[in-house]
């Protein structure tokens, strides 16, 4: 029988540099459904807007409730050929552009194609929430130290964040080249599909990039199905992993607060600027300065969690960015000033999203010692739970915000806009995200006490376990 292969140590120059153009050609494709599926929903597909409704409804409800499975499966499976985690790099992304394409189809009339935009949006988020859960994963098994993660996570960061600035040129171009190939109605289904090749194909240049840094015993792939692989885990190593992990659940709960204001100030930033700087137009020039701001945010992420360490890093960002918020709601009638301070405040977001997954693996490395199991998948997994609860959020405080000064779009005089209105709109722009950013703060300032030098300590302990 043959030996496993050696382990590589370190990281990569093509990690160092590389690692997160999957990430980007991921961002690239699903930012199609986050820019354009409504508008397909109503102004390709005509479908009402009670059905459209229901649609997205029905798509963000089993999204959301199907988001802690994946870490779960891929934990539990018997590992495959290239390893527990890097085999779904390549084993699912190809099948993902031909469900994807499908979500964006007109297909018949009726309930018809209303059932088949549903299973297209359903079947490619389940396909391709494997191989991005695995991605994420990856940043615990090769990053052998706390330095080695966050520059893993930083450069992921920076590439997926890089991914917001060429969007707005890139997908014009494809989705011209789509209409003019299957019609004006399908369009972004020919963008969905191209863009999710781009997707795959970049997601196997991480498969290659971690050859050799995820190993399986080939007894283990033999092995019948009674044999438990040594780092399989049962549903109760997985509840274990979870709830004895207080520093995860402080995380899990921080996480959510972030991404409420990642979609809060997305969602309303259109409001302010058509009713406050009463220049829609501008919206455009916020979009495109703010995400150059987030990626290099995301590219300083390493140097600064590098002196600071990720923890203390994040902490200081979530607090710096609430500050920003809030001098910018004072300033809240100087365009400019908006503008800039929503920039800086955008830096910050890169730099802690870049260094969530380098947190989420301190607490993967706190569960394997509290527990003596190795929940990456799972822990990693968990990601997607706050971040599919924040896209929820968007929809309950946007329009509850709007809703307190009795916002209708027919009866609001654009040049004469109520100042009730305005303070609304500053609440949800401003307020809201600034509030939950205190409390991201204060959950990993007091619930996340796994501290650099601790989670070495318990490195070492568990490699002691591993050799006794």
């Amino acid at each position: 029988m043959s030996k496993p292969t050696k382990e590589r140590k370190g990281i990569s120059k093509a990690l160092k540099y590389f690692y997160g153009v999957g990430d980007c050609g991921f961002t690239l494709m699903t930012n199609v459904e986050s820019y354009y599926f409504q508008f397909f929903l109503t102004n390709l597909a005509r479908f009402s807007t009670g059905t459209a409704a229901l649609i997205g409804t029905i798509t963000t409800a089993v999204d959301a409730c199907l988001s802690w499975i994946y870490g779960a499966i891929l934990n539990s499976v018997k590992p495959k050929k290239w390893g527990r985690y890097r085999s779904w790099l390549v084993m699912l992304p190809w099948i993902v552009p031909f469900l994807y394409a499908f979500q964006f189809m007109k297909v018949g009339t009726g309930t018809l194609s209303v059932v088949i935009v549903i299973l297209g949006f359903i079947s490619s988020h389940i396909v391709w929430n494997f191989p991005y859960v695995a991605n994420v994963s990856m940043i615990a098994v090769a990053g052998k130290t706390p330095d080695e993660r966050a520059q893993l996570a930083s450069t992921r960061g920076a590439w997926a964040n890089f991914s917001k600035v060429i969007f707005s040129y890139v997908c014009p171009v494809v989705a011209t080249l789509g209409a003019s190939l299957v019609g004006e109605t399908n369009q972004y289904a020919a963008t969905a599909f191209i863009l999710g090749c781009v997707m795959a194909a970049l997601y196997y240049a991480h498969f290659k990039m971690f050859e050799g840094y995820e190993t399986v015993d080939p007894a283990e792939l033999t092995a019948s199905k009674k044999v438990k692989s040594k780092d399989r885990t049962s549903a109760g190593d997985l509840v274990r992993s979870l709830v004895q992990n207080p520093p995860l659940i402080a995380l899990m709960l921080a996480d959510l607060a972030k991404f409420l204001f990642n979609f809060v100030v997305a969602g309303s930033a259109v409001y302010y600027f058509t009713y406050i700087a009463k220049n829609e137009s501008l919206n455009a020039l916020y979009i495109l300065i703010t995400n150059i701001f987030c990626v290099i945010g995301s590219y300083l992420a390493k140097n600064i969690a590098k002196k600071l360490s990720s923890r203390n890093t994040a902490i200081l960002m979530f607090f710096a960015m609430a500050v920003v918020l809030v001098v910018c709601n004072f300033l809240y009638a100087s365009v400019t000033a908006v503008i800039a301070l929503m920039a800086i405040a955008q830096l910050g977001y890169g730099v802690a999203y870049s260094l969530t997954p380098a947190l989420y693996t301190d607490t993967i490395i706190y569960s394997e010692w509290k527990t003596g199991k190795n929940a990456t998948g799972w822990i990693s997994g968990l990601q997607n739970v706050p971040l599919k609860l924040g896209v929820l959020a968007r929809g309950i405080v946007v329009p509850a915000c709007l809703a307190i000064a009795s916002f209708s779009a027919e009866t609001v005089d654009i040049n004469n806009v109520p100042v009730e209105l305005e303070r609304a709109i500053c609440l949800a722009f401003m307020i809201v995200p600034a509030i939950a950013l205190v409390v991201a703060g204060l959950l990993l300032l007091f619930g996340f006490r796994l501290t650099k030098d601790k989670v070495i300590r318990y490195q070492d302990e568990i490699a002691a376990r591993k050799s006794a």
